[in-house]
Order: C-alpha cells, then sequence, then structure tokens
C-alpha cells in the first residue's frame, strides 16, 4: 500500500506537475552551488587526490586502470575506491588541472543522485510533493556542502548517485521479481561499494523499504527465507568490501593517535545528537571537528538516553507509522560505519558523514509532520508554507556555507572561527600562507597546531620546511628529525631533511636520506632529483645521471606532453 498524498486543487496534471519539480530541483541546485566553478583546490586532501597525484594527471590508460583497482593509496586516502581514481582521470583529461571543472563535476553527480531520490519516492510512495521535499532538502542542506564544494569528496556524490540508481533499480525489481532485472541491482551497488564503502549499508536499507513503502516484507518464514535469499549476495558483497577497507585502513602502529573505546563509544552517541542538532539548525559548520580531549559523562549519559529514547519510540511506532520506524532506522544505519566507535580519525563527526543518512530524517519530517495535523486543509496549508520557508533558508544558509571552500585559506580560517583547537586548521592555514611567502606567519599556526597535536609527523614536517625557507637550518634539522621519529615511514620528511642536508653541504647523508625516501615511495620523482643533486657533488657522475634518467622516466610515465 503507498503513501496517500495531501489532498490538493490539481492546476497540472501529475506529468506536468513532475516536470515542474524536476526542473525546479535543478534550478535550486544549481543556483546554490554556481559559485564552486570558481573555487580552487584545497589543501585538506585535494593533492593526494589530484593536485600532486602523478596517476590522475596522465589521464585513463590501461596502467592507470590497473592502478586504480589495485592502489591503497597512503595518507588519508586509505581506502580501496577504484570509481574515483577513474572518475578522476575522466576529469583531468576534460578539464586539465583546471579546478572548476572538477567542482562542476561534483556538482553534476550530486544533482543526478537529487533527481534519482525525487524519481525514488515518487516510484516507491505515489506522494508527489513529499518526495520533492526529500529530493529538496538532500539537495540543499547546508550539512551537504561539504560533499558536493570539495573536489576529494568526489566519492560522496558518486556513491550518492549509485546509492539512488541502486534502490531505483530494486524497486523496478520488486514490482515483478525476475534475474534481469536483479543483475543491474548487483551491478549498480558494485559501482557504489567502489566509489565509498559506507554504501555498504544499502541491503539493509533495502530491507527498510521492504517494510515501508514497499509494504512487502512478511514476518513469518517463507516470508524471511525469501529475504535472505533475495539480500544474501548483496550481503555478501558488503562483508567482502568491509573487509577489504579494513584492510586498506590499517595504519601501522605509531601513524596516529587512537582514543579508548570508551572514549570513542561516548563521542559517537553525542555526535550523533549533534547531527540531529545541526539538521535543524545548521550552525559552526566546519571541515574539522577536533576529537574532544574529554566528554561530561552527564553529556554522554543524556545523549545515549535520548538515542535511545528515540530508537524505542520508533520500535514501538513501526506498525503504526512505519515512516518513522524507516526514517530513523534508515538514518541510524547510514551512519553507523562512520560513527566512530571503530576508529576512522582523530575527528568527532564530519558534515559529509549526513549525507546519505540524512535522507532518513527528512522521511520522517516529509510524512511524520502531515500525520500530527490531523486536519488536512490546516496540513496543506501550513505545511507547504513551513517546507517552502525551511527549505529557502538551507538554500541560503548553502549558499553562503559555499564560499567558504573557495580556497585553502578561507577554509582554514572559518575552521578556526567556527571550532577551537582545530591542529588541523592550523596546519592548513600554515601550508596556504606558505605558498603566499608568509612564512613567519606559517610557523606561528604550525607551532599551534603541533601544540595541539604533538603525534602529527606531518605538521613537524611541515614546520621545517618553513625554518628552511627562513635559514633556520638547525630549528629545520629538528623538526625533520621529530616527523620522522613519530612516523618512520613518512617519505617526505625523508626527502625534505636530505634537502636540507644537501644545501647544507652534507651531502651523503642526502643520499642516504633520499634513498630513505625512495625505498617508501619507488615513483618518488622530487627524491630522484634531489638525489642525483647529492650524486652530482659527491662526484658520482653515472649515479647522478641514472637518477636524472629515472626522475625523466617516471615523469615520462606519468605526465601527459605539453
Amino acid at each position: 500500500m503507498r503513501g496517500t498524498p495531501l489532498p490538493h486543487k490539481a492546476f497540472f496534471n501529475s506529468k506536468t506537475q513532475k516536470t515542474i519539480i524536476y526542473v525546479f530541483l535543478i534550478l535550486i541546485t544549481l543556483a546554490v552551488y554556481a559559485p564552486v566553478r570558481q573555487f580552487d583546490f584545497v589543501n585538506f586532501d585535494d593533492h593526494a587526490y589530484v593536485t600532486e597525484n602523478k596517476h590522475i594527471q596522465s589521464g585513463l590508460s590501461f596502467k592507470n586502470l590497473l592502478w586504480a583497482f589495485s592502489t591503497r593509496e597512503k595518507e588519508n586516502v586509505e581506502i580501496w575506491s577504484p570509481m574515483i581514481w577513474i572518475s578522476f582521470m575522466i576529469d583531468f583529461e576534460l578539464f586539465g588541472l583546471h579546478p572548476g571543472g572538477y567542482h562542476l563535476t561534483n556538482v553534476v553527480w550530486h544533482l543526478l543522485a537529487t533527481l534519482l531520490l525525487f524519481a525514488l519516492f515518487c516510484r516507491m510512495t505515489g506522494c508527489l510533493w513529499r518526495s520533492a521535499f526529500v529530493a529538496a532538502f538532500f539537495a540543499l542542506h547546508p550539512l551537504h556542502v561539504e560533499s558536493v564544494a570539495w573536489v576529494s569528496e568526489r566519492k560522496d556524490v558518486l556513491s550518492a548517485f549509485f546509492w539512488m540508481l541502486t534502490l531505483y533499480l530494486y524497486v523496478y525489481y520488486t514490482e515483478k521479481p525476475a534475474l534481469k532485472r536483479y543483475l543491474p541491482v548487483v551491478f549498480s551497488f558494485v559501482c557504489g561499494l567502489m566509489s565509498k564503502p559506507m554504501v555498504v549499508t544499502l541491503p539493509l536499507v533495502m530491507i527498510l523499504l521492504d517494510v515501508w513503502p514497499l509494504k512487502r516484507l512478511n514476518f513469518d518464514r517463507e516470508g524471511l527465507l525469501l529475504q535472505l535469499k533475495e539480500k544474501l549476495p548483496l550481503l555478501t558483497l558488503s562483508a567482502v568490501f568491509t573487509a577489504v577497507t579494513l584492510y586498506a585502513q590499517y595504519r601501522p602502529a605509531g601513524r596516529d593517535l587512537q582514543f579508548p573505546l570508551a572514549s570513542r563509544a561516548a563521542n559517537a552517541f553525542v555526535s550523533l545528537v549533534t547531527y540531529l542538532q545541526k539538521t535543524l539548525w545548521p550552525t559552526h559548520l566546519a571541515a574539522f571537528y577536533p576529537f574532544p580531549d574529554h566528554i561530561p559523562a552527564l553529556k554522554a549519559v543524556a545523549a545515549v538516553a535520548l538515542i535511545f529514547l528515540i530508537t524505542a519510540s520508533a520500535a514501538a511506532a513501526a506498525k503504526r507509522l512505519p515512516f518513522l520506524f524507516v526514517g530513523w532506522f534508515w538514518f541510524l544505519i547510514c551512519i553507523s560505519p562512520v560513527a566512530g566507535v571503530v576508529p576512522i580519525g582523530d575527528f568527532a563527526m564530519a558534515d559529509r558523514f549526513h549525507y546519505l543518512p540524512s535522507i532518513g530524517l527528512s522521511v520522517i519530517l516529509a510524512w511524520g509532520l502531515p500525520a500530527i495535523i490531523k486536519n488536512d486543509t490546516l496540513a496543506k496549508k501550513f505545511l507547504l508554507a513551513a517546507a517552502g520557508l525551511f527549505l529557502l533558508a538551507m538554500g541560503i544558509v548553502s549558499y553562503q556555507q559555499t564560499t567558504v571552500w573557495k580556497n585553502s585559506l578561507a577554509l582554514a580560517e572559518h575552521t578556526l572561527n567556527a571550532t577551537r583547537n582545530n591542529f588541523m586548521a592550523h596546519n592548513g592555514l600554515g601550508v596556504a600562507l606558505m605558498r603566499e611567502e608568509k612564512i613567519q606567519e606559517a610557523v606561528a599556526h604550525f607551532n599551534q597546531a603541533i601544540a595541539l597535536a604533538p603525534h602529527k609527523s606531518r605538521f613537524y614536517s611541515n614546520r621545517g620546511i618553513a625554518h628552511h625557507q627562513l635559514g633556520n637550518h638547525q630549528s629545520a634539522l629538528e623538526d625533520f628529525n621529530r616527523a620522522i621519529s613519530i612516523d618512520p615511514r613518512n617519505e617526505s620528511a625523508y626527502n625534505n631533511r636530505g634537502c636540507l642536508y644537501n644545501d647544507l653541504g652534507q651531502h651523503q647523508k642526502a643520499v642516504d636520506d633520499l634513498s630513505a625516501a625512495i625505498r617508501l615511495k619507488p615513483d618518488y620523482v622530487e627524491a630522484y632529483l634531489n638525489r642525483a643533486k647529492a650524486h652530482d657533488r659527491l662526484g658520482r657522475y653515472q649515479q647522478a645521471v641514472d637518477d636524472y634518467n629515472r626522475a625523466m622516466i617516471l615523469n615520462n610515465n606519468f605526465l601527459p606532453e605539453n
């Protein structure tokens, strides 16, 4: 049984109304995200994904496709997501390194996901305007700006497209179950998994949709066996991709700070409440929320109590108000992989984690509020006005939020203003200031970053570069030494220290460090060039030529011809 739309006077037929809504969704999405075409890359991961990734910068090739399916990239890109690498290779073929093209590609994927979401809920429920609200909420919410305006979050918008496509194909399959309809579901699901591991929860969401609005889940033995048979291939794929992701995200000891299980659990519940609060009142949004040093016990207990109360209420209302049950558990299930109980980083939460889970919350708003107001005429007038004002406010805030992502400097400054004790923002601002040759100011921010997070190897390496540029060689050497002691696999720190040794005339030490960098990263072009200089100054001309040749071969392998 499908949902019943609110009564309204049909000035246009259903097909025309759908067309108007599609056009409206396209226009409002493009209006909110129009500024991104002029934005730059940012120093939050964009270097690892695009600007310093030589595989991406050589475009599509058989060799690079093999790399995309086999790589386990370093730094903050420790996931197996070949669809993302392929997507960026295509972008490079189209736009080179012009950032506007990459940003617009993100917008296009976000828009396609929005339109598919509207089509999905229309097909499932028959409720045109409630489905339009769900899609517009997804398109316009300020917490989703990070996923769209940040080039590195291509994985969010691409996985969202395949998420919606998989569900749409699944609904098509349920209307007339057959293998030829099931196989496209599996294929689309695999594409989603290869875009972002968070998609592993999708089979569970399918089961929720079987509860409502599809109403095809029977809790007798026959019905449960059917669900098991139908979902088992998808659940098996989820299990496999979960294992691959856990392996890809494995970090050698000492590479990052880990938090006790009790702290992570407390933060998970507090973060869930924060997501709910920011859903309705999206303020102080930031690219990075530092993990709290301390969470008051009362705050943690209150968060746990609230989440369990909502969960119990949704479960109790499953028969009478199934959309509340489905919406709430959609949110919980989708956000569970990134809630933080399993270590995923030293941040408390992230706006991008709200992207797909928020659809469940919008379902609660779209179907729950009309259920509260019994008078259909009043519901129509009040809810239409309220929904319009809410979406307008979200669109305005999102438009303003997009400007935060225009460049590294603006992003870091905003993040510092929106949060406290944000070591990542201090480091990002330091890097941005170095590029503007404001070295002393950069050192000041690196100092603050290190004071807040003394376990971060790259912060010392970055400060060492700044000291080197200022001619403070001893301070630079101390920073590089510290960076390497924290993370002996930090190849850039070895390269930077090798450059310093070259400048100090200690060429054999330079060779040793640069050789270590090359062992850790065999395609490290800069390290080969720097080692060639060291060999040359030591009179080892053949070894210098060999290193120069190796650097040229790597450049020819990776870089396109001009």
